[in-house]
C-alpha cells in the first residue's frame, strides 16, 4: 500500500508541494509502517503562511473572545469524537503507548475546554486613580501572528497548549510541528477546518531548521513559542532578542525524585518506574535521577530493578506494551552514548544498557529499561539531560542532603519527594528549584489548570497552562478615562487637591 500524501496548511488551503521535496514519516516501532509522505517547506512556505495569517489577524482579533472561544470548544468536542483514531496514529508515528497517547489527546481536549472558558474570562484590572472624573483599566491586547515550533515527544498536548490559548487571545498561528511527528498536527487542521475556523487563522508548514530559523526570524511573526533543547532555546534567544521579539521557552529538565526513608515505599517504587521509563524517558518531566536515603537505599533499589527488569516493551498498538521505542535511530544512538559514558565514568551498570534486538525489535529503535547506581554529583549522567529509559541512582544521608543533591543541577523543571512528614514535605516546596514540585507522586503528570515551565536553564521565566499561559500571548495595554472636561495633570494636580 502507498503511503498517505499528506500536505501543508496555508491560508485555508492544502497545499501539496515544498521547496525542500518531500519526507517520510516512519513508525518507531515498525519501519515498515509508513504514516506518510510530507511536504518539506522553506522559507517560501514560511512567508505564504505568515503572510496568510497577517492577513486574517484583524478579522480574527474583531471576533469577539467569546465566539472564539465557541469555536476552541467544537474543537474540543471533535477531538473528543475522534480521540482513538487520533491516539492510534499517535502511537504510530511517535511510538509510546495507546494509554499515553490517549492522554495526550485528553490534554489537548482539556487544554481547549480551558481556553475556551478564557473567551469570557480574560480579565483585566480597574483600578483607583489620583485626579476625579477618571477612570482607569488594563485590557490584554493580541500580539499578531504567533510562530509556535514544536517537539515530538507529546504530538498534540504541547502544540496546543501553544494553539488554543494563542487563538482564543486573537493571535493567527504558523506551526512547524517536529518532522518526526508531523500527521497528528495535520489532523489537527482537518479539525480546525471542521470547526468552522476561519482560513488563515492557523496554518501549518512542515520540516525542521529550514522552516524553523525562517519563522523565528520573520518580521511579520510578534510572538515565537518553543519547546524543546536548551541548545536550540538559546539559538531562538538570541535571534529573537536582536529583534526584541516575545519569546516563549520550554526547554529541557534533570529532574529528581527523592526518597527519604520514612515514605511509603510502594508508592514511591510505583512513582519512580512511571516517572522513569513512562514514555521510554522522552519527557522533559521524566524522573532521570532517583535519590535515596541511604536506611531504606538497599531494598528499594532492589525491588526497583527487579521491576524495570519485567517491563513489557514493544509496539505501543500492542494493549500489554508498557514501553515503547525511541523516536528514531539518533536519538537510541545518543542515549547509548550517554550509557558508555556513565560506564566510563565508573557508575555501576545494574540493568539494561542495550538496544533491544532480535525479532520484531529489529524493526524499531527500541531500548532496555537501564539502571546505573553508585552514581556520583559530578557524573554526565547524572548532571546532562540524556531523553530516555535511563535512570541514575544516588545515595543520601538526611533531608538536607537530598535537597542539595536535587538542586545541584544546571535545570529547573520539575521534582518529587516521598515523605509521610508534613514538615519535610513544606520544607522541600519551600527549599526545591524547580517550577513543579510533587509531594508524594512521580514528577511526571502535570495538568492544565496549574502554570508549567521552569527555573534556570528550562525557560525563559514564561509559563504555559494554567491562566498564566494567556502572558504569552497578549500585551497589555493601560486605558485611562477622563470626563472631567479640563486638562489634568497625573501627579502634579493630585497636590492641588490635598
Amino acid at each position: 500500500m502507498a503511503a498517505e500524501q499528506y500536505r501543508a496548511y496555508i491560508g485555508g488551503e492544502w497545499v501539496a508541494t515544498g521547496t525542500g521535496g518531500s519526507f517520510d514519516n516512519i513508525n518507531p516501532a515498525d519501519h515498515n509502517d509508513v504514516i506518510g509522505t510530507f511536504p518539506r517547506g522553506g522559507e517560501a512556505e514560511v512567508n505564504a503562511a505568515v503572510a496568510a495569517a497577517k492577513a486574517a489577524f484583524r478579522g480574527w482579533s474583531l471576533t469577539p473572545a467569546p465566539k472564539r472561544g465557541q469555536i476552541i470548544q467544537r474543537v474540543g468536542d471533535i477531538l473528543s469524537e475522534r480521540k482513538e483514531e487520533l491516539a492510534r496514529l499517535m502511537t504510530r508515528e511517535m511510538g509510546k503507548v495507546l494509554a499515553e497517547t490517549r492522554g495526550d489527546v485528553q490534554e489537548a481536549i482539556d487544554t481547549a475546554y480551558m481556553s475556551a472558558g478564557e473567551g469570557r474570562r480574560m480579565y483585566g484590572d480597574t483600578c483607583p486613580v489620583e485626579l476625579p472624573n477618571k477612570f482607569g483599566m488594563s485590557i490584554r491586547m493580541p500580539i499578531g501572528v504567533a510562530g509556535i515550533i514544536t517537539p515530538w515527544n507529546f504530538p498534540l498536548a504541547v502544540p496546543t497548549w501553544k494553539i488554543f490559548p494563542a487563538l482564543v487571545c486573537g493571535n493567527t498561528v504558523v506551526i512547524k510541528p517536529a518532522p518526526d511527528t508531523p500527521a497528528s498536527i495535520a489532523k489537527l487542521a482537518e479539525v480546525f477546518e471542521q470547526a468552522g475556523l476561519p482560513k488563515g487563522v492557523f496554518n501549518v508548514v512542515y520540516g525542521d531548521k529550514e522552516v524553523g530559523e525562517p519563522l523565528a526570524t520573520h518580521p511579520d511573526v510578534g510572538v515565537v513559542a518553543f519547546t524543546g533543547s536548551s541548545a536550540v532555546g538559546r539559538r531562538l534567544a538570541s535571534v529573537c532578542g536582536e529583534r526584541l521579539k516575545r519569546l516563549s521557552l520550554e526547554l529541557g529538565g534533570k529532574n529528581a525524585q527523592i526518597v527519604m526513608e520514612d515514605a511509603d515505599l510502594d508508592l514511591a517504587l510505583e512513582g519512580a518506574l512511571w516517572g522513569a521509563f513512562g514514555t521510554t524517558g522522552q519527557r522533559c518531566t521524566a524522573t532521570s535521577r532517583l535519590i535515596l536515603h541511604k536506611e531504606i537505599a538497599a531494598a528499594f533499589i532492589d525491588h526497583l530493578a527487579t521491576r524495570a527488569k519485567n517491563i513489557r516493551v514493544g509496539n505501543g498498538l500492542d494493549e500489554n506494551v508498557q514501553m515503547g521505542p525511541i523516536i528514531n535511530e539518533k536519538q537510541r544512538d545518543r542515549v547509548h552514548g550517554y550509557v558508555e559514558i556513565g560506564k566510563a565514568e565508573g557508575a555501576k551498570l545494574l540493568i539494561g544498557g542495550q538496544p533491544k534486538t532480535g525479532g520484531d525489535f529489529d524493526r524499531g529503535w527500541f531500548y532496555e529499561p537501564t539502571i546505573f547506581t553508585g552514581v556520583t554529583r559530578t557524573m554526565r549522567i547524572f548532571q546532562e539531560e540524556i531523553f530516555g529509559p535511563v535512570l541514575s541512582v544516588i545515595e543520601i544521608p538526611s533531608f538536607e542532603a537530598a535537597i542539595e543533591t536535587l538542586n545541584d543541577s544546571a535545570y529547573g523543571l520539575s521534582s518529587s519527594i516521598y515523605t509521610k512528614d508534613v514538615n519535610r514535605a513544606f520544607a522541600a516546596i519551600r527549599d526545591i528549584q524547580a517550577g513543579i514540585t510533587y509531594i508524594n507522586g512521580p514528577t511526571i503528570g502535570a495538568e492544565v489548570g496549574l502554570p508549567f515551565g521552569g527555573v534556570k536553564d528550562t525557560g525563559n521565566g514564561h509559563r504555559e497552562a494554567g491562566r498564566q499561559v494567556l502572558d504569552i500571548f497578549t500585551e497589555w495595554k493601560s486605558v485611562y478615562v477622563d470626563t472631567s472636561g479640563r486638562l489634568q495633570k497625573a501627579q502634579i494636580d493630585t497636590d492641588a487637591l490635598a
